[in-house]
């Protein structure tokens, strides 16, 4: 399992989606559908009961805002105001409807939970407490209008008197289910967010899971076919080296030849660690231990020189571990030789390591040097992609598929120009038959 980590400092924009503004614009056209389908309803099946022309216009009013709203979603653009605009025009529309309908003693205010639910779902849960609290504002402002008298009643019939208490519990009760309302959408948002969220991680590991697979099915033919000749190759030209009277040109031909031969053949190595389960062979290592010899490993090998400077804890920890040293060493060697190549006018190289505690182990590998691209995050794990000059991308996959055999984690956090940080969470592990 792996995670990339933005860098801190990073502000996340306030973004909708595209199809959540269709489905709220179809939605409220099915409202407005539904209570024009009511009002023909009862007057068909009361004749004596007054025509209410307003409430037609406002109708066809509303018809034609949605009209407008379609336009602005095929537009495309500003559609976190868009969803704005609707909610505020609709829960004035809603406020007018519940005027015209009786306003105290209109059973019509239940038309706000719609606005507060689409603010929830479609913006955000903020955007839910902030319809609830407008829709509170919009029906109090309303009710205490009429029953004070500001507002005038739209029908004499509707000039209903009641107690400063009763008009009170109609108002808190409204409100209460207006918050409520937004409380629970804002929940229901956040949740469906975080398995969105959650969907696309696992999509993406399964990706890179299925990339590397077939990689790793590819690489083990082909290394299998190149190395045996390449093998043959090699030990051919030095019986030729030892046996013939070679120039000093030809020698260095001859040891071109080689360290070619040499260097292919540790890149077939790496498709084989890479394509091939590894042995399940685990005993009792030292973490420390490994990661120090690596070390003087790279150091004796010029991976290392003095412009490197390395510190952290790793010295004087003992973080004993139950595992396959050489597989460690593997991970150890890619992470640091990254590190080195982001760093190459020199740097500063921290290695730590975190527990044991809560049944796990954290090390951390973090540099100085250029940081990671958005494309080089988006590709990180995937196998011969490499954002360095001359790499075979397979440094990076390796270490992956090690830390996914250990049933671990790799977070990875990195902010362009300032350093990359490593972060692999290991869970203790204990001997056959502890």
């Amino acid at each position: 399992m792996f995670r990339l980590t933005k860098a801190r400092g990073m502000k996340k924009e306030d973004s909708v989606d595209k199809r959540n503004v269709l489905l709220y614009n179809l939605y409220r056209l099915a409202v407005l559908t539904s209570l024009l389908v009511s009002a023909f309803i009862i007057q068909l099946s009361s004749p004596d009961s007054q025509p209410n022309p307003p409430f037609y216009y406002l109708i066809l009013g509303a018809y034609g805002f949605s009209a407008l709203f379609f336009g602005l979603y095929v537009w495309g653009r500003w559609l976190i105001v868009q969803a704005y605009v609707q909610v505020a025009f609709d829960l004035l529309l809603i406020t007018a409807f519940v005027y015209i309908s009786g306003g105290i003693a209109s059973s019509m205010y239940f038309l706000y939970l719609f606005p507060i639910i689409a603010a929830g779902l479609v913006v955000s849960g903020r955007a839910g407490y902030l319809a609830a609290s407008l829709s509170a504002i919009l029906f109090g402002l309303l009710v205490d209008g009429v029953h004070f008298g500001f507002i005038p009643t739209f029908r004499p019939e509707h000039a209903v008197k009641s107690s400063l208490g009763s008009l009170l519990v109609t108002i808190f009760i409204a409100w209460g289910v207006f918050f409520v309302i937004a409380a629970l959408m804002s929940t229901l948002a956040g949740s469906l967010r975080r398995t969105r969220e959650a969907l696309r991680v696992a999509e993406k590991e399964l990706l890179v899971r299925e990339r590397l697979s077939e990689t790793g099915r590819v690489s083990a033919s082909l290394a299998h076919e190149i190395r045996n000749p390449l093998a043959a190759i090699s030990g051919s030209v030095q019986v030729l080296k030892k046996e013939l009277a070679l120039s000093d040109e030809q020698r260095d031909l001859m040891d071109i030849v080689l360290k070619e031969s040499e260097r292919v053949s540790h890149s077939l190595e790496q498709f084989l660690d890479f394509a091939m389960p590894s042995k399940r062979v685990f005993s009792p290592i030292n973490l420390p231990g490994i990661l120090d010899e690596t070390i003087k490993i790279l150091r004796g090998g010029g991976e290392l020189n003095g412009k490197v400077e390395i510190t952290g804890n790793f010295r004087t920890s003992d973080v004993p571990f139950y595992g396959n040293a050489g597989q460690f060493k593997q991970v150890f060697w890619n992470l640091i030789k990254n590190a080195v190549k982001a760093m190459p006018e020199g740097g500063r190289l921290r290695l730590d390591f975190l527990g044991p505690q809560r049944k796990e182990i954290r090390i951390v590998v973090a540099d100085t040097g250029k940081g990671l691209t958005d494309e080089d995050k988006e590709h990180l794990f995937e196998p011969f992609y490499s954002g360095f000059e001359n790499g075979r991308g397979l440094g990076m996959s390796i270490v992956r598929k090690i830390i996914d055999d250990y049933d671990g984690r790799i977070d990875v956090r990195s902010e362009l120009h300032k350093g990359t940080e490593v972060a692999i969470t290991l869970p203790l592990r204990k001997p056959a038959g502890a």
